[in-house]
């Protein structure tokens, strides 16, 4: 009785109250104003600025670029929505049905998913040349990554698991779940039906072995968190970061906000299209509902969402001495831990789109969304002086090694002071998982939760 009382009440509050629309549009909602302040304008993308319609094919530009495509589907009023994308997509694949993507990169994978989209929509309208495009684009983007990206060897723990990239021989990190086997769960949903049904569920089995492998390794029981990323080989000189010995092995020193983020978000976008019927769906849902529950113990109380360094409150700071790797220092700060905006919008998305899909359960779910999401609007988004809106406080980007980049240690000094960490504001990875997180909300406020 106690939780259904204290949903209503955030429901009323967030919806109808305290976190009404803000800005120059205040009649719109918020993935709307969002929208229409950043993602059609300009955003950060790694510390380069990019307007969507001519921004380079890559997993930022695709994450904004999808948000703007769902915030069209809900509300399909919005043409100039669509056709922006659809140039964005048009400008992408230069008249042709490929796009230009790095060998055995998963992150060049994700931006694919905007290709769905238009290809319903084309065939919806009957301009089947451009409709066959789209499928071939995200066709091509699917059999790359089945077919050609590099997967730890067999004679390796971990085998079978796609590698994040060329660079980090032999190892997985979190971010690329959201990369490519969730744009792969969405192409066997659409698509899947053209192979022959071993075919199809075989394609199923290879993606719940993605997030199984991952799983296994990256999760630490005790603390009910994914590490950010483990080797398969942690003596290999770019696994530098990496722990060299049991428990854990392999995996990175911290437990980083937004690589959960990715995670999470990917792993509900996967069960969304995943038959309930193949025999690693309730693997997979129990996947989930752990990481739901273990993200409930490091919800900030006071602000409703999620630090940076999720296993620490702003008592942890870097320890102003800094990273020492061979004779040389880096990461020398004494910045604290802080609330991050990606990470949280992600985490609130994955929440309310779980309980949209019955996977989570809403009694226990709900009130920790909604406080999320009252959170990122208290914390994170501020009116600019012409009435737009700005989401502050994302982390610019975080990785690990390789061996030329002795910096990227990912501890806690890292992911404070290290050179590409750095605090931002309008970063792409925060402005599209924040309107993704206001889409779930709006369908809540209409009934359709």
């Amino acid at each position: 009785m106690k939780n259904h009382l204290i949903t209503g009440i955030l429901i009323i509050c967030i919806l109808f109250g305290s976190c009404g629309c803000a800005g120059k549009n205040a009649e719109s909602p918020y993935s709307q104003q969002m929208v229409e302040s950043q993602a059609l304008r300009s955003f950060y993308n790694n510390k380069d600025e990019s307007q969507t319609i001519t921004a380079r094919w890559g997993y930022v530009p695709g994450l904004v670029a999808n948000s703007v495509l769902k915030t069209y589907l809900q509300y399909p009023e919005k043409t100039e929505y669509y056709q922006t994308i659809k140039a964005y997509a048009d400008h992408s694949l230069q008249s042709g049905d490929t796009v230009r993507a790095e060998p055995n990169n998963i992150d060049d994978l994700a931006a694919g998913k905007i290709f769905f989209t238009l290809w319903r929509v084309e065939t919806e309208k009957g301009n089947l040349s451009d409709a066959a495009r789209y499928k071939n684009a995200a066709t091509w983007l699917r059999n790359n990554l089945k077919y050609k990206h590099r997967r730890i060897g067999e004679s390796k723990p971990g085998a079978g698991r796609f590698i994040h990239k060329a660079q980090y021989p032999d190892q997985i990190w979190l971010d690329g779940l959201y990369m490519g086997p969730a744009l792969y769960a969405e192409w066997q949903h659409y698509f899947g039906a053209e192979e022959d049904d071993a075919a199809n569920m075989d394609s199923w089995t290879d993606i719940a072995l993605q997030f199984e492998i991952t799983h296994q390794y990256a999760w630490d029981a005790e603390k009910q968190l994914s590490y950010h990323a483990w080797a398969a080989d942690p003596d290999e000189p770019s696994a530098f970061w990496a722990k060299k010995d049991d428990p854990h092995k392999g995996c990175s020193p911290e437990f980083w906000g937004r690589g959960m983020g990715w995670f999470f978000a990917a792993l509900i976008d996967a069960l969304e299209w995943m038959p309930q019927s193949h025999p690693h769906y309730q693997n997979l849902l129990d996947i989930a509902h752990q990481i739901a529950q273990g993200l409930v113990k490091y919800q900030d109380q006071t602000s409703g969402c999620w630090y940076q360094l999720l296993q620490y409150g702003d008592g942890k700071t870097a320890d102003n001495i800094g990273d020492e790797v061979n004779g040389a220092v880096y990461n020398s700060c004494d910045r604290p831990n802080y609330v991050e905006s990606s990470a949280s919008s992600m985490f609130t998305y994955a929440y309310l789109k779980a309980i949209r899909l019955n996977l989570l359960d809403k009694t226990t779910f709900l009130p920790v969304a909604l406080k999320a999401y009252q959170g990122l609007i208290d914390t994170f988004i501020r009116e600019g002086e012409d009435g737009s809106l700005n989401i502050i406080q994302s982390c610019n980007s975080a990785g690990l090694g390789p061996a030329r980049d002795p910096s990227r240690t990912g501890t806690v000094n890292y992911y404070l002071c290290g050179k590409d960490t750095f605090i931002t504001q309008n970063e792409g990875k925060a402005i599209g998982p924040f309107i993704m997180a206001s889409l779930e909300m709006e369908l809540l406020k209409n009934g359709k939760q």
